[in-house]
């Protein structure tokens, strides 16, 4: 079972950087359309339009880090069998059955590696031998 929660593993933290790389070149692209947008003209009606397209790049920026980041570091934490990632992931995983196609098959292997009772003793075995140090 422990090599399940390190593919897992490995499939958030993929799936959730390709998240994070999206947001920073949404990021880009309404920066350099705000850019584009002040440069070319300079009546009232472009120096009110960039803002708005900063803004507006900013919020989705934000937005697409919010449901990426906790994936990436959930998926870290598979990775090095922390106890804490368990409950987490099982919470990701059950979000991400809303996003078709792909991370609904995420979030189904996801549910099945860890909500069995392996997974949950692997887990707990990590957590003691931690501890031990």
């Amino acid at each position: 079972m422990e090599s399940h929660v390190k593919i897992l593993g490995i499939l958030h933290v993929v799936l959730s950087s390709l998240g994070v790389l999206a947001a920073v070149i949404v990021l880009f692209i309404f920066g350099g359309i705000a850019g584009i947008v002040g440069m070319s003209d300079h009546s009232n009606d472009a120096a009110a339009a960039v803002p708005i397209l900063g803004g507006i790049g900013g919020i989705i920026f934000i937005v697409i880090l919010v449901f990426s980041l906790p994936g990436l570091i959930g998926g870290i934490g598979l990775l090095k069998l922390a106890p804490w990632s368990r409950i987490l992931m099982i919470v990701i995983s059950a979000l991400d059955l809303l996003n078709v196609p792909v991370g609904t098959a995420l979030g189904i292997y996801g549910l099945w590696v860890l909500t069995k009772p392996e997974t949950e003793a692997l887990m707990a075995r990590r957590r003691y031998q931690a501890a031990a140090y």
